[in-house]
């Protein structure tokens, strides 16, 4: 289409009216509407809002509990149960660095749709189930916590997400389709999490749902243009002008560019890892030990397995298999009074004195025979001891280790009277309480070494190392805190960059280019398009934590050194700091505090404490390119499976389909009762067919 045509087009368009928007009130959730003021709104109080002819409630505190009664949260279920097209507006006033949850819809531990704005991380996360019954939270790098009013909208239209600011579209996303068969029990809060967690603290007013296409109209009409203006005509034809101009450039070079690729054509390069003898490619992940690894940049990047205690039903009891990191339910047999589980065996005497081997299989013990004699033992019956697991006595100071152990990553085995046990190597730290696997200490980062202002300390498998700063090189002398690093004198190796009209000093550590006497050398710095001069100081505006400097027309910057000691620290740059209780917080257990600054992980989520208030994000998962994949109990990354039966998210291929047993074809992803049956459901999963019985339907 030429220019001509498509300014009449667009003409055409324009001189159309621009259709109304009106919202079906029965379309129409107004949460604030929704709630009764009473005993549960302790610490929320009623204020002059953004619009003044609106509701506005100003949430502060953390002993309040606002949700829906149960008769009307079960109306608003009604209302979204099953729909695909949704909004969620909101107009706030969140306080600075304040994370909380704007709205929440849960049932039990599940998340059916939860709005959040981390004011410590500058996110807005979308908390839901997707149809597949998996947690999903999609993030959205923004910041709403900054005392200022904004208008929020996200819409959800089946697999896209639109987020809208103050009327503008932020971030348009194609998404898993979020799942919302709501139970109707499920409770709706407002400015929090649940009675203990995820308090917003600000204004909030004009808190709906609408159950409708691009709700977002409804917050901002002028998005509802169905052509653009004539100044977006204009705008428009120029912008198609620069187009074809930078479309003839681009051509040229692409054709230059296609002459040099020829001869590229048969070349592929990657970068891969290569760990024990296994060449993983870029972004491909594995579990080695007791740890998650990912192969990154040619890097291998590992993180430990944190394993939850296992909730064992009854006649079974937490124990570790060969070759698994976290303990897993055992079976286990009464003998003797004592509990044994699967493969234990034990060793008793009959009356006779005659040794008798049992063995635990199957939840019962089982009478052992010997394939051959004890061997004969060349030690006195004075250094013959006898065992509990087997017949035969051994001679003390036996090998145990020889005979197999389970020491396996930086442990060591290590022989006692009676057996043996596993021993962390030294610079190691058990990840088991057995000590089987074992990680190493970062001496660095955990405080224990102490380089001297020269270096820096660098840690080392087992071990580490203070490596000396620029400025500095060592002098061939061992010192264990960086004491060998000696000064680098710049003038003497022309190691400087001083400007021709300076001259260059010598410093500890360094040097300074001076201006020589009778001569105008100002030593100013360009930073961020400003004039800053020589010595000047300042704080980086993207970032109050880091500290920047002009020094003979260099500009350096470095992270804020926190001084504890120091009663005008920043706490934000410095949480470590902060000795208040009321910047602690209580974990999600209710049994632990942690201060200001400190991480942990929680059910599959990284938490952190920042000045009272605790944030919690999905831990990242490296990403897996298969077809079938699961989530193992005890574990938060999907892992790779071949058996489609198996697993709990799949690809689905439309273009494979299953066959019945009428012979009807199923889409992949349908589900259906089999024939003659009326608790056998099937589905289709990639041309494969699972079936399985509901014992609830039974």
């Amino acid at each position: 289409m030429g220019l001509l045509q498509l300014f009449l087009v667009l003409s055409i368009f324009c001189a159309s009216s621009v259709v109304g928007f009106g919202v079906d009130p029965a379309l129409r959730i107004s949460v604030f509407d929704e709630l009764t003021l009473g005993e549960g709104f302790d610490g929320v109080t009623q204020v002059q809002g953004f619009h003044s002819e609106s509701r506005a409630f100003h949430f502060q505190g953390s002993s309040r509990e606002v949700k829906a009664p149960v008769e009307v949260s079960e109306q608003m279920v009604q209302k979204l149960r099953g729909k695909n097209e949704f909004t969620v507006l909101v107009t706030l006033k969140q306080d600075h660095l304040n994370s909380g949850v704007i709205l929440s819809i849960h049932h039990s531990e599940h998340r059916f749709l939860e709005l959040e704005s981390s004011g410590q991380r500058s996110e807005v996360r979308l908390h839901y189930r997707t149809k597949g019954q998996q947690a999903h939270t999609e993030v959205f790098p923004y910041s709403l916590a900054d005392d200022q009013w904004h208008k929020v909208s996200v819409a959800v239209s089946a697999s896209h997400v639109i987020l809208h600011v103050d009327c503008n579209r932020i971030y348009e996303r194609v998404v898993e389709a979020p799942y919302m068969d709501i139970p109707e029990d499920a409770a709706f809060w407002l400015g929090q999490r649940n009675a203990a967690h995820g308090f917003f603290k600000g204004v909030m007013q004009d808190v709906e749902i609408l159950v409708m296409p691009q709700g977002y109209i409804s917050q901002c009409p002028d998005l509802n243009r169905t052509c653009p203006t004539c100044n977006d005509f204009h705008g428009l034809v120029q912008k198609i002008m620069e187009l074809q101009d930078i479309l003839a450039k681009t051509s040229s070079k692409l054709s230059r560019a296609e002459e040099k690729m020829n001869g590229l054509d048969g070349c592929y390069c990657e970068r891969t890892c290569s760990v024990k003898g296994v060449v993983y490619r870029e972004d491909e992940g594995w579990t080695d030990g007791c740890r998650n690894c990912t192969c990154t940049n040619g890097t291998v990047q590992c993180e430990a397995i944190s394993c939850p205690p296992p909730q064992c039903p009854a006649g079974t009891v937490p124990a570790y298999v060969k070759g698994a990191c976290c303990k897993e339910c055992q079976p286990v047999c009464l003998f003797g009074g004592r509990e044994l589980v699967e493969g234990d065996q034990k060793a008793v005497r009959d009356s006779s004195g005659r040794c008798l081997l049992f063995e635990c299989r199957d939840r019962t013990m089982h009478r052992v025979v010997p394939s051959e004699p004890c061997p004969e033992l060349n030690c006195p019956e004075s250094e013959q001891i006898t065992l509990s697991d087997r017949c035969c006595k051994v001679c003390r100071g036996h090998d145990f280790c020889s005979e197999g152990h389970g020491c396996v990553e930086h442990s060591d085995c290590v022989n006692l009277e009676a057996g043996d046990c596993c021993v962390c190597k030294d610079g190691f730290r058990p990840l088991r309480d057995d000590n089987a696997y074992c990680e190493d200490i970062d001496e660095c980062a955990d405080g224990f070494v102490e380089c001297d202002s020269k270096s820096t300390c660098v840690n080392l498998p087992g071990w580490y190392h203070c490596e000396c700063r620029d400025g500095y090189h060592d002098n061939g002398l061992f010192s264990a805190n960086g004491e060998s690093c000696v000064d680098i004198n710049e003038c003497k190796t022309g190691r400087n960059t001083c400007a021709n009209d300076t001259v260059c000093f010598n410093l500890e550590g360094g040097y300074d280019c001076r201006c020589p006497h009778g001569h105008n050398c100002t030593g100013d710095c360009i930073h961020d398009n400003k004039v800053k001069h020589s010595g000047q100081i300042w704080v980086l505006d993207s970032d109050r934590c880091s500290v920047c400097s002009c020094q003979a027309g260099q500009v350096m910057c470095r992270r804020m050194v926190c001084d504890c000691d120091n009663p005008n620290a920043d706490l934000f740059c410095c949480p470590e700091c902060d000795p208040r209780l009321s910047s602690q917080c209580l974990h999600q257990n209710g049994l632990l505090t942690y201060g200001s600054g400190d991480t942990w992980v929680e059910n599959c989520q990284q938490c952190q404490c920042l000045q009272g208030q605790v944030d919690c994000w999905p831990l990242p998962c490296p990403p897996v390119d298969c077809e079938f994949t699961v989530v193992p109990e005890g574990e938060c990354c999907p892992r790779c499976v071949t058996d489609p039966c198996q697993a709990d998210t799949i690809r689905n291929d439309i273009t494979k389909t299953c066959t019945d047993e009428h012979n009807i074809s199923r889409f992949s992803g349908s589900s259906w009762i089999k024939h003659g049956t009326e608790c056998t459901l099937c589905q289709c999963k990639n041309g494969h067919i699972c079936c399985s019985v509901d014992p609830m339907c039974l």
